[in-house]
């Protein structure tokens, strides 16, 4: 793709109906969109704005800021130009909207101005909507999986490239500059979005040899050192990669807002017995759990497995980080963002439905480096159909 792709009507106005469905369930009048990744979701742009969704009856997006790259956007008949979050609740009165009950996105929305809309929204009760606009976004469209196919598709090309890049004694960073340049040279948009609070994440995470074993306050298996403890201290640092050291890519690839998430091994020369050992076991775990993505299983026993088999093969102790700083997931959902439904963990009940996007990444961890497997998959009908195909054996350069 070489042009700006935009959302088409039809994609839209089916999750316009959705959407309402659900704010009728919850006898809501009708919901006041902000946050950017749930305004493009429902209206084809990210401009800075707000989107009313009534329960019933067409949506009016109010932008502020650019109006005419909102219009030229998105495919929604009822685009106004508002400066103000002052002029809205006017607006929507002038138009007959009822303002009884208004749902948000308080998950995401600051405290403060949560007040603000209360001393804007006089006359109204604010409900919190995240919940039920995660559950929308949760089943993909076949619109959004070839998008997602396609970004998987980018990841595939670049990690082919990668034995090209590698050499003795070249920095971390600079390997995932490289990494990231030729992706972002596909189109990569160069923004990995995380709804979860402090969770700022970069694009991925390369690290090589014992730098693998650094944790991070990233919530995923592998940290990484970074450049600095200022600002993302996560992922690529200053390490020299050297000879007969794991190099370990984990990176998202983000094009037309769809992430892929997949994870590859490298090395000069050749790993432990130790780490090959993890490496097959990794393989052997995806294995067995790709038997269970089936329309109907529950989550929370995907990870119960994918615990048993770490156990059964004597590698408990490294699945999924080392210590304290083990993370208690083995997979989680992909989509306009990187911590979507579902998630595989102890306690999560959801039953898998087809549509439904998500990453597989069972990682172990040593002293010595970080090894794995990561790859995105979309449950079908008849099971769960991988998106992304670079080569799983680990790469000798």
């Amino acid at each position: 793709m070489s042009e700006m792709l935009y959302t088409p009507k039809h994609e839209i106005d089916a999750r316009i109906r959705l959407f309402q469905t659900g704010l009728d369930q919850m006898g809501l009048d009708g919901a006041l969109i902000v946050h950017h990744t749930n305004l493009f979701y429902l209206s084809g742009t990210s401009q800075s704005g707000h989107l009313f969704v009534p329960r019933s009856g067409a949506p009016l997006l109010m932008v502020r800021k650019s109006f005419d790259r909102a219009r030229r956007e998105s495919p929604l008949d009822a685009i106004l130009d508002v400066k103000s979050l002052k002029a809205i609740p006017d607006i929507l009165k002038e138009r007959g909207f009822a303002l009884d009950a208004i749902g948000l996105e308080l998950d995401v929305i600051p405290y403060n101005t949560w007040q603000l809309y209360g001393r804007v929204f006089r006359e109204t009760a604010f409900t919190d909507i995240s919940d039920g606009i995660k559950r929308l976004r949760l089943i993909k469209s076949e619109y959004e999986i070839g998008l997602l196919q396609h970004a998987c598709a980018m990841i595939d090309q670049v990690f082919a490239e990668v034995p090209s890049m590698l050499r003795e004694h070249m920095t971390e960073v600079d390997l995932a500059g490289q990494f990231e340049a030729a992706m972002r040279r596909r189109g990569y948009g160069g923004c990995s979005k995380m709804r979860a609070f402090n969770q700022d994440f970069f694009l991925g995470t390369l690290v090589s040899g014992a730098s693998g074993a650094a944790a991070t306050y990233f919530d995923g298996p592998v940290g990484g050192c970074g450049l600095t403890p200022a600002n993302n201290p996560h992922g690529a640092g200053w390490k020299t990669i050297g000879r007969n050291e794991i190099v370990f890519i984990d990176y998202t690839c983000v094009v037309n807002g769809y992430t892929a998430d997949e994870s590859r091994m490298f090395v000069l020369g050749d790993v432990s017995p130790q780490l090959r050992r993890a490496h097959a076991a990794a393989l052997e775990i995806q294995a067995g759990l790709v038997t269970m993505f089936k329309p109907g299983a529950i989550c929370e026993d995907v990870y119960a497995r994918a615990v048993e088999l770490a156990g059964s093969m004597g590698l408990q102790d490294h699945f999924m980080g080392m210590g304290n700083d083990r993370v208690r997931f083995v997979g989680h959902g992909v989509g306009l963002e990187l911590d979507e439904f579902p998630v595989f963990a102890k306690g999560v009940k959801m039953p898998l439905a087809e549509g439904m996007t998500f990453a597989l990444e069972p990682k172990f961890v040593f002293p010595e480096g970080a090894i794995g497997i990561e790859n995105t998959y979309v449950i079908r009908a008849d099971g769960a159909q991988v998106l992304t195909h670079a080569p799983e054996a680990i790469i000798q350069v």
